[in-house]
């Protein structure tokens, strides 16, 4: 990435640093380079190759690059570059184990993915599926019903959100499924079609998706459990319910059938949908009143038998599913029933999570396609945390930060205090290993974007702390009166970080409006275990992702 000539203030910032291990030489030898790779970007395993290396890349001098030292604007390029951005560059590839099972991962998991816009009038677009695939997302949600001439569409079920049909849908899948990714796509159907459509539905899996279907369970797994990541590279998998053998029947045409409740994202979705939405979307499609009966769902063999390691059953309790849950099932939970298992039973959620996978998803009555805080059902380590990606905003902003980890492949693996057989965690418990004590100075910031109306800012930063709960959650820096090109700060802040390999880091500046009000100006979110030591400087992103090179902050980052 090309980066303009910083400002004034940034280069006066970064020639003091320049000066101080220079000690009144012209150039700074690579010795000295090395020195202060040591002592101020904690690059403990730097030497002289890598000092030399720097130089060949940055300094355009020639004297200077014979005799291995760095002019001060070599220098300048260095600190400007990608080697000194907040985020660790190591990271930027798919650098962890991916030969664990499915369950050790969190995979990016996108809810009503077809929808650009609310769920009760929004429209339903294909361009919905290639953006959350271009972001990374690994689990794509599609709601299926009944079309006209046998052709299954997918829109937001008894509201006025647009119809697309599912047969584009899976062609859209198809095409753009690993472009960013080899990992496999998980795809979640909230199936509500008659037993014919769904014929049609599997139909259409099969005859588009080749190859890329797993249609069988695979020889050789990597683990003994659900396969790994590195297993089911280049494959789509199907998340919907499944016949169980020794329940199945025939009906008249042959079709084998299983009586269960209709899944709606699962039974609790059906209770919330009673409370909440009916209340909101009541204007234009009113429900008669009285108890909800249950209804007969008919699974068409063939759907069923494309469910290979994804099955859909219904969450009863951690005990009944130690017990009775098979690691090829996974359940899905609202947001509600789950902040609530969370908090009466962060342990056993944590250990359910290790063997099987489960979804959580936003609660009903987010009608404009809200989103939830994300850290706490990955503090538990659900795997499929499901957010409405099209919302802009913290708990997306969250969602980005954590999936840029690991190449931005969509899955990163869950941290060893999640997975671990020998010590119990409860996020919610306050007794945990000694903390981590995060200092950051917040520098200063350069090029920042001003508003439409031209006006200079009044931009300070904010620094959010997302973790387990009981850690500080933000600190905010002084606000510099108009100044959008280079702001100065200079201050610090601590935290005191209990879980940091749970904690992303998000970098907020905003512009000071009012005495209690400010406007959005950029952010960057990162996972703590991407932080980077020493001065730093932090890219900004706008609020739909896009970078606002070149805005961002100086920092400087310490931690032990």
């Amino acid at each position: 990435m090309k980066r303009n000539k910083p400002p004034t203030s940034r280069r006066t910032e970064i020639q003091h640093l320049y000066e101080c291990y220079a000690s009144g030489q012209t150039t700074l030898p690579a010795c000295d380079l090395v020195r202060f790779l040591h002592e101020k970007q904690m690059e403990l395993t730097a030497n002289q190759g890598t000092a030399e290396s720097l130089i060949d890349r940055y300094e355009i001098e020639e004297t200077a690059r014979e005799s291995r030292s760095m002019t001060f604007e070599g220098f300048l390029r260095y600190m400007e570059s990608k080697d000194c951005c907040v985020f660790d560059q190591t990271h930027r590839s798919a650098y962890q184990d991916m030969d664990q099972p499915l369950s050790s991962y969190f995979i990016s998991t996108s809810h009503n993915t077809y929808l650009t816009g609310d769920q009760l009038v929004g429209k339903s677009h294909l361009y919905a599926y290639v953006c959350a695939l271009r972001k990374g997302c690994r689990c794509l949600e599609i709601d299926c019903w009944d079309g006209s001439d046998m052709e299954p569409v997918v829109y937001h079920g008894h509201t006025l959100t647009t119809k697309i049909l599912f047969r584009d849908v899976i062609k859209t899948v198809e095409q753009h499924a690993f472009e960013v990714s080899a990992f496999p796509v998980i795809l979640s159907l909230e199936n509500h079609c008659s037993q014919e459509q769904q014929e049609v539905m599997a139909q259409y899996l099969i005859s588009i998706l080749g190859e890329k279907l797993l249609r069988a369970p695979l020889d050789h797994l990597t683990t003994g459990d659900l396969p790994s990541p590195n297993d089911l590279k280049y494959k789509i998998l199907i998340k919907n319910k499944k016949l169980k053998p020794q329940n199945r029947a025939e009906d008249a045409s042959g079709t084998e059938i299983e009586e269960s409740v209709d899944e709606s994202e699962d039974d609790d979705e059906e209770d919330e949908e009673d409370e909440e939405f009916q209340s909101t979307s009541k204007f234009w499609c009113p429900r008669k009143a009285g108890p909800k009966k249950k209804k007969e769902v008919v699974v068409a063999k063939a759907l069923s038998d494309l469910v290979i390691y994804t099955k859909s059953v219904k969450f009863v309790s951690f005990s009944y599913s130690k017990d009775n849950q098979s690691c090829y099932e996974n359940t899905s939970t609202a947001e509600k029933k789950a902040h609530k298992l969370a908090r009466a039973s962060g342990a056993d959620f944590v250990r359910h999570n290790q063997k099987f996978l489960s979804r959580i998803y936003p609660a009903a009555f987010r009608t404009s396609s809200s989103n939830y805080n994300p850290q706490e059902f990955w503090n538990v380590g659900s795997q499929l945390v499901a957010l409405n990606f099209q919302s802009l905003g913290l708990p997306m902003d969250l969602n980005n930060g954590r999936f840029q980890d690991n190449g931005g492949c969509g899955y990163t693996l869950k941290p060893a205090v999640l997975m671990s057989s020998e010590t119990s965690f409860d996020p919610g418990c306050s007794q945990h290993s000694k903390a981590t004590r995060l200092l950051l100075k917040v520098i200063s910031g350069s090029n920042l974007p001003v508003p439409r109306s031209g006006k200079a800012l009044d931009p300070f930063v904010r620094v959010e702390i997302n973790g387990i709960a009981s850690e500080p959650r933000k600190k905010n820096t002084h606000t510099v009166k108009n100044n959008s090109l280079t702001p100065h700060w200079d201050t610090d802040m601590n935290f005191n970080i209990s879980v940091p390999e749970l904690c992303l880091v998000r970098f907020c500046v905003r512009d000071q409006t009012g005495f209690l009000s400010s406007d959005f100006v950029g952010q960057y979110t990162l996972p703590f275990s991407s932080l980077k030591k020493g001065y730093r400087w932090v890219p900004l992103l706008s609020r739909d992702g896009c970078s606002l090179d070149p805005a961002s902050l100086f920092v400087f980052v310490w931690y032990s």
